[in-house]
């Protein structure tokens, strides 16, 4: 159980890091705001994809407002959706911005996996993909309203809940129903999306890590080099510009062969047995929650007869 303007809050120093002093952040959060069911990880992942965006969409500087709302949606509301929506209390989280904005051919591709507006070498998608997973699998619902020139307005509807989300001493933060197993080994994040690689850094930070990190394969490698430490693990995603997971791994254990590998993907073509990663990988999908990614690391890390997959 979270509640949403917790998490937002929590959050907003992060944003603010993220897309610079040339954007204005603001907040406008529903003190009456119901609670919702959903991985806290995952909403602030979802959170930063958007804001990430939206910085990218005012390259000269703009305005980014982040707001929440309870709302009511009638048998009547839904009627206007394209697809099946239920009636009922949701949570709105709307992320607008007064960017370039969208035109209809790009609005109607923004969620697919590789989909990308930005130049070759400036990444490899928006995030919007793993974005849409995250509201689907939290059974919300998620839509852009954008022309050209006029800016951009996600609006996401999560369904409220029946029940007080569970806090910390601070009444802040949603307390996790267990606790995840945590450690103290040395791992290498490599992600070129650089919401997303915060996002996993903070996570594995939290978990009693100790965390380098790298934005492609080539810092990742030069990154190795100055470190004398071990590295007991190596996080990263499988599609990156330049060299992707799987050629930085072969590299990389020739190097050091005892480092173990876990690859991580948005796109389940990506992953293991579907012709760019070998079965018998050790292999996440993205979106993760903290708790996946904490099992699936000791698990890797635990495992004796699983051998860095190349």
């Amino acid at each position: 159980m979270l509640d949403l303007n917790a998490v937002v809050s929590d959050t907003e120093k992060m944003l603010r890091r993220v897309i610079g002093e040339d954007i204005e952040l603001q907040t406008s959060l529903d003190s009456g705001l119901g609670a919702i069911r959903a991985d806290q990880t995952q909403i602030e992942q979802v959170l930063l994809n958007l804001c990430v965006n939206a910085r990218d969409a005012m390259p000269d500087g703009g305005k980014l407002i982040i707001s929440t709302q309870s709302v009511e949606l009638t048998q009547s509301d839904v009627l206007r959706y394209p697809y099946p929506v239920k009636p009922g209390p949701y949570v709105l989280l709307n992320v607008t911005d007064n960017g370039i904005g969208m035109n209809s051919e790009v609005r109607a591709h923004i969620f697919e996996p590789f989909f990308t507006t930005k130049e070759k070498g400036k990444g490899t998608g928006m995030g919007l993909a793993t974005v849409y997973g995250i509201v689907k699998q939290s059974d919300g619902y998620i839509e852009v309203h954008s022309e050209l020139g006029t800016g951009a307005v996600f609006k996401i509807l999560l369904p409220q809940v029946n029940a007080e989300p569970q806090l910390d001493r601070d009444n802040r933060k949603a307390i996790p129903a267990v606790s995840p197993e945590k450690g103290h080994e040395t791992i290498l994040v490599v992600e070129d999306e650089r919401a997303i690689r915060q996002l996993t850094v903070n996570m594995l930070r939290r978990l009693g890590y100790s965390v380098l990190e790298a934005s492609d394969s080539k810092e990742a490698l030069e990154t190795c080099q100055r470190y004398i430490g071990v590295v007991d693990l190596l996080l990263t995603d499988v599609i990156m510009p330049g060299m992707n997971g799987r050629a930085l791994a072969e590299q990389l254990t020739v190097k050091r062969p005892q480092i173990q590998i876990l690859y991580m993907s948005g796109h389940t073509g990506q992953g293991v047995g579907q012709g760019v990663l070998p079965l018998g990988c050790n292999f996440i999908a993205k979106p993760f929650t903290r708790d996946n990614l904490a099992q699936k690391i000791r698990a890797v890390l635990h495992s004796q007869a699983a051998a860095p997959c190349q």
